[in-house]
């Protein structure tokens, strides 16, 4: 079974964690949430809850398959956190696909690994981007690798089926 790790915090964006987390359960695969604080219930941009049975600071990436970064305006301060950075850089590092959408991006960019690397974002972050050396490309969805990004909500058709490809093509 295919193991997904998921970030959140206060103002992420709901479509950007529910619509690929249900995707992938139903799958058959597990999702689980990690926050700043265990069993804290984290509210959305508009309003839906989400609990977080990990606290970051205790996940290991070893343990998971994939790592999902929803928006919102969550990833402004997941991304303050050393370690949120530090396990983008070992999910990078051991080369697990890293789905990230929206605002998200904020945290690749902190932990430093978009550099020479194509990806998309929401177009109000396209200059932190291209300024983190990211190629910046406006489309709904954009694979390098094991990156996977897309722009907002309305690209999460193709970005839930990339999710699901990219596990199914590991194994």
């Amino acid at each position: 079974m295919k193991k997904i790790l998921a970030m959140v915090d206060d103002i992420y964006e709901d479509l950007e964690l529910w619509y690929p987390k249900l995707r992938l359960e139903e799958e058959g695969w597990q999702v689980a949430i990690a926050g700043p604080e265990t069993n804290r219930m984290y509210k959305g941009k508009h309003g839906y809850p989400c609990q977080a049975t990990l606290d970051i600071a205790d996940v290991e990436s070893e343990d998971y398959d994939a790592l999902l970064v929803p928006g919102g305006f969550a990833p402004d301060k997941l991304r303050r956190d050393a370690n949120v950075l530090r396990l983008v850089r070992e999910f990078d590092a051991q080369r697990k696909p890293i789905a990230f959408i929206c605002h998200a991006g904020w945290i690749l960019i902190s932990a430093g690994i978009l550099k020479g690397r194509k990806a998309t974002s929401t177009v109000g972050i396209k200059d932190d981007m291209t300024n983190a050396g990211a190629i910046w490309v406006n489309e709904a969805l954009v694979v390098d690798g094991h990156l996977i990004s897309s722009r907002t909500p309305v690209d999460l058709p193709v970005f839930g089926k990339a999710i699901v490809d990219a596990l199914k093509a590991r194994g």
